[in-house]
């Protein structure tokens, strides 16, 4: 089975012998970068490229194409070699930036055999250069990481940041893009056709993912998302391209042989985007006044590229996350390096036992001390400077967000109306770091979901956990869960998301109940083991169905009891009710269902279904890993910190979970004919 990634996730490797494919919607240049475990390059030697195609252990293809192949042998790297990247290079006479083009799709695969795991290069817009993906060495075994790194400044800028010099980086990309336009000048060009864009699933939302999420290892990493596009697709990473042999497959590379047909394309353009370029965007907000000279600027709430206020919003929030990400980064670097300085200080100073007569020894430690304090000083007057402005803009960002990205304590919650589409994300929770616990980033995720969530309810997940009784800790997985889904039926339009429920032993019907009393779910919640097999039946055939109309082109043609609204089963405590043949059926839900629109969220202990053995791996692996207690299990895709997730749940003793059922009752009562 493919694992499919998504941005900042990596997969093991289980084998040496691989082979890169990549598949690009426009010819692209492939080459492959060879750095350390730093990610430096030694030199403009350590990139493969057309007029230098071959590195230790591998050749890149020498031309440029819509589709590349080249082998590649982890065992021939050089051992100084860490990270062997695959870069994406587009070619003068073609599109102008990746936002114009399909996105690519680009996979580590058996030679001549199956995928081991493939990448959607997605969340693109003004870059012409991008690092696809990257072959890592982790402790002598090799693994596969979605970078989707893409620079607007193009190859140079990307060598550049790889560690070249300036001047060798330009050089360097001056001559591989020159040799390209020089290539591109002597092909004859082909013909294409093209077909008409296929059709999308009933009730889905353009730009929605067609390819299944990934898995992840046990840190998961918590996607990022790059530049908005103008007007191409919205700015984060999202599986939204077909991969190759589905429907809406990026068309391969004429070459120059006879002409080819190109596969059908859908549109990414995300529902709040204009529908035509010429329409402008809406206005944006007006600044503050401007910064007093030596001043910092004046945080104003959606200071961001964007083409709605919403997605604005969404783009500052993840800038304030990176932001965050990297000042602690360079703080914690900072004070490694004071630490790593004084202690060859010390080293060198008191080598000698000579040095401990006259008290020069003394001496000596007490400068390696005074110099590691003052290095420490000046990086956290550096990181407290930007703690302060990160402050600043977050107290005046959160209340601004929209409801599907504000706490429940926001009171845009009391006046939050049924919307007429889709929202871009939902907030799971608040992400934060050690040195400023206070500071909160919204964890955003996109809608629809790419993956399944799971609500770990196990006592062994983390320190916080196993110090909780078992009964409150299940009780505040389940309510976590609710409010997840009460969130996602409110942010969406009224008859366009629909939520079932198993809960075969009946376990958390106290906190279902404002479900079931404000008649939100699909039916009554599924219990004992009939009402596992049949909900899973039905969410089955849904998924069967949809995916045969949608690759028949005929997404019009369902049967008419088949709902082609978006769809969350809630599964709570699992296995309990679940034979083997539903448990399959639960791994088919997780693997196929969220590129038809049907997603799953799990509240489950993971020893509780041991007895599986790792027929389940893949299954956790799938879905996203939430805690219902404070829990550091996610990971940000730029620098690997450790992130502390807190679940965002209504105030205790608020009612603005009842209040915002009652209004989702009162408007599909209100839809009824």
């Amino acid at each position: 089975m493919t694992a499919e990634l998504v941005r900042g996730q990596n997969h093991p490797l289980s084998r040496t012998q691989v082979e890169i494919r990549v598949s690009a919607g426009t010819p692209v240049l492939a080459l492959a970068s060879a750095c350390d475990d730093a990610g430096r390059l030694a030199g403009p030697e350590s990139v493969a490229h057309p007029g230098a195609r071959n590195l230790p252990g591998l050749e890149v293809p020498g031309a440029v194409a819509g589709e590349h192949r080249f082998a590649v042998d982890l065992d021939a790297v050089a051992p100084s070699v860490h990270r062997l990247g695959v870069v994406l290079v587009l070619p003068p006479g073609g599109p102008v930036r990746f936002g114009a083009a399909p996105a690519s799709y680009v996979a580590v695969a058996e030679p001549e055999g199956a995928e081991l795991a493939g990448y959607t290069v997605t969340g693109l817009e003004s870059e012409t250069a991008v690092v696809a993906l990257e072959l890592y060495r982790r402790q002598g075994a090799w693994k596969v990481r979605a970078v989707g790194q893409g620079y607007a400044d193009g190859l140079g800028a990307l060598l550049a940041d790889a560690g070249l010099g300036a001047p060798a980086a330009l050089a360097l990309a001056a001559a591989v893009v020159g040799a390209a336009a020089r290539d591109e000048a002597t092909r004859e060009p082909a013909p294409t056709v093209s077909l008409p864009a296929a059709p999308l699933r009933p009730g889905a939302v353009p730009g929605a993912p067609l390819g299944r999420p990934e898995p992840q290892d046990a840190a998961s990493a918590v996607p990022a998302p790059a530049a908005p596009e103008q007007p191409e697709p919205a700015p984060v990473p999202v599986s939204g391209a077909p991969y190759p042999g589905m429907p809406g497959a990026p068309p391969g590379d004429c070459g120059d042989g006879p002409p080819t047909l190109s596969a059908p394309t859908l549109s990414y353009v995300h529902p709040r985007r204009r529908r035509s370029t010429t329409e402008p965007p809406e206005p944006a907000p007006q600044p503050a006044a401007p910064a007093q000279p030596g001043r910092p600027p004046v945080p104003v709430a959606g200071d961001a590229a964007g083409w709605s206020m919403d997605e604005r919003l969404y783009n500052q929030v993840w800038g304030m996350f990176e932001d965050l990400a990297r000042s602690v980064a360079a703080y914690r670097s900072a004070c490694d390096f004071a630490e790593s300085r004084m202690d060859r200080e010390l080293d060198e100073a008191l080598s000698d036992p000579r040095h401990r007569l006259g008290g020069s020894g003394n001496a000596a430690r007490d400068e390696a001390r005074a110099r590691h304090d003052e290095l420490v000083d000046q990086a956290k007057a550096v990181l407290d400077r930007d703690l302060a402005q990160l402050i600043a803009e977050s107290e005046v960002v959160e209340p601004a967000l929209p409801a599907p990205y504000a706490r429940w304590a926001n009171p845009v919650w009391h006046g939050h109306g049924v919307p007429e589409e889709a929202p871009m994300a939902l907030r799971l929770g608040d992400l934060h770091l050690p040195e400023r616990p206070d500071l909160r980033i919204p964890m955003l995720v996109r809608l629809p979901l790419e993956r399944g969530l799971w609500i770990d309810n196990g006592r062994t997940g983390s320190e916080a956990a196993m110090t909780m009784d078992t009964d409150r800790l299940r009780r505040a997985a389940m309510d976590m869960a609710v409010a997840h889904a009460v969130r996602l039926l409110a942010v969406h339009p009224g008859d366009r998301f629909s939520v079932h429920v198993i809960d075969a032993a009946g376990a958390g019907a106290a906190s279902l109940a404002p479900l079931v009393a404000a008649g939100a779910l699909a039916g009554p919640p599924a219990a004992g083991a009939a009402g596992v097999t049949r909900t899973l039946a039905e969410l089955t055939r849904r998924v069967d169905l949809v995916q045969m109309a949608v690759r028949a082109g005929a997404p019009e043609e369902l049967p008419p009891d088949v709902d082609t609204a978006d769809q969350l089963l809630i599964v709570h405590d699992f296995p309990h009710g679940f034979d083997d043949r539903a448990v399959t059926r639960l791994r088919y839900l997780a693997d196929e269902g969220p590129a038809v629109g049907v997603h799953l969220l799990m509240v489950a202990d993971r020893d509780e279904a041991s007895a599986y053995g790792p027929l389940l791996d893949p299954l956790w692996r799938s879905l996203m890993r939430l805690s219902p207690v404070p829990d550091n299990h996610l990971a940000d895709p730029w620098v690997g910190h450790a992130w502390t997730f807190e679940p965002d749940l209504p105030p205790q003793g608020s009612r603005v979970l009842e209040q915002t059922l009652d209004r989702i009752a009162a408007t599909r009562r209100n839809a009824r004919p």
